[in-house]
């Protein structure tokens, strides 16, 4: 059997090694998105490259050609095009009624409603006075202002007046996305208040099966920025797991998710779940082998096992995640312009008494930018203690590392 892996980087960098672990080669499809806004390699390599230069006629045909039994993304820049792809060689996909509903936010919420199912309220502004004209009307600040296809917080503000709501109107609309997408108009919505959970699944010929659930921390940064600070997996017998769960999985079925994985994010409300936005795709910047030491399982190897075996999910014998021990991911967070990655600096880290494993994904002496979103952050870490004293401890010190020096040069000889 063989699986075309599109974009097979980031948290899809795993995706070709879990799938040889289940007797399934892999084929990389490298789409036509610039390289600049992908990050790391294919691990445990793939038997063939296919580079699409924009032709998906083509590129399924090379692909019948290689015998691809399936198509999946690795990435977010690679949903459209396995769908796409999907759809030419008739293999397990998703369904294509629109499947722009699968990586536009506007027509994401527009699918979810549609649904009956509860979604935040908002708007898609093609003017600055527009946009302010909506939240005129809502009144209720702050506002939530993003590109229509943002991905990893990029560009995404808590705007707390008109005058604010203009500069980033003007900001985003005079960019593109890190896709490289021209940003023509800019969704705005009401700032959701609750705790905020992610949802992640994977799908085999339409029936569901929830790997995890973590609950999100996030802290503004600048004010403006909101970013993923920590998060956490709640224990499956929590009530609430239940509950974002059941509503995640109605989401899969509004925006007719089908075969692959997914990210789905929700905030539980005082009236119930609230879709922040659902990735056709798997989660995020995660260690699989930290993951599944900490909760038995992890999506990746769940997304190989419904590739090739796929009545082990949809006769329900995937396997389900009980937490072994306490766990926190922290996302790394640069406050400085200026400065550095250097692998001296991290040795007060590295002595932390709960650190598991650190995760760097910029290179050591090339210049960091300060954090603004996931693609500006050094990486993550994983804390682990029985203690959640000795964990908290720990990251409130990894923090004042962070505040004096931690990201400067390389110290002195």
């Amino acid at each position: 059997m063989r699986a075309a892996v599109v974009d097979a980087h980031g948290i899809g960098a795993f995706l070709p090694g879990a799938l040889a672990r289940h007797g399934v080669e892999s084929v990389h499809v490298r789409s036509d998105t610039p390289d600049v806004h992908l990050s790391g390699r294919a691990q445990g390599g793939c038997a063939v490259e296919i580079e699409h230069l924009g032709d998906v006629a083509a590129t399924a045909r090379a692909l019948r050609h290689e015998g691809v039994d399936i198509v999946l993304p690795g990435t977010e820049s690679g949903v459209l095009l396995a769908d796409a792809l999907s759809a030419a060689l008739g293999t397990p996909g998703n369904g294509m009624t629109n499947p722009l509903v699968r990586r536009d936010k506007s027509a994401m919420a527009e699918a979810v409603r549609a649904a009956g199912l509860a979604t935040a309220r908002g708007v898609t502004a093609s003017f600055a006075d527009e946009l302010i004209a909506w939240a005129s009307e809502l009144d209720s600040w702050p506002v939530v202002v993003k590109p229509r296809a943002s991905a990893g917080t990029d560009h995404v503000r808590f705007c707390h007046s008109e005058a604010e709501l203009r500069e980033t109107f003007t900001a985003i609309t005079t960019s593109t996305d890190r896709y490289s997408g021209a940003n023509t108009t800019v969704l705005g919505q009401e700032y959701l208040r609750g705790d905020e959970y992610f949802v992640n699944t994977v799908s085999r010929d339409g029936v569901h099966h929830m790997v995890e659930v973590w609950r999100y921390r996030k802290s503004p940064v600048d004010g403006a920025h909101p970013m993923y600070d920590y998060e956490e997996p709640v224990p499956p017998d929590e009530p609430v797991v239940a509950t974002v769960t059941d509503y995640a999985l109605a989401v899969l079925d509004a925006l007719e998710v089908r075969n692959g994985a997914s990210h789905t994010e929700v905030i539980v409300t005082d009236t119930g779940p609230v879709l922040v936005e659902s990735a056709a795709r798997l989660g995020g910047s995660h260690a699989p082998s930290v993951v599944s030491r900490f909760l038995g399982t992890d999506q990746v190897d769940c997304l190989a096992r419904a590739v090739a075996h796929p009545e082990e999910l949809t006769g329900g014998r995937l396997p389900r995640y009980r937490i072994r021990s306490r766990l926190r991911y922290v996302t790394l967070i640069n406050p400085h312009d200026g400065a550095v990655l250097s692998d001296e600096r991290f040795a007060p880290v590295r002595a932390l008494g709960s650190l598991v494993e650190i995760v760097l994904t910029h290179a050591e002496g090339a210049p960091l930018p300060r954090t603004v979103d996931l693609f500006t952050s050094p990486g993550y870490l994983y804390l682990s203690a029985d203690d959640p004293e000795r964990i908290t401890a720990d990251y409130r010190r990894l923090r004042e590392l962070e505040q004096h020096g931690l990201y400067r040069a390389p110290l002195p000889a």
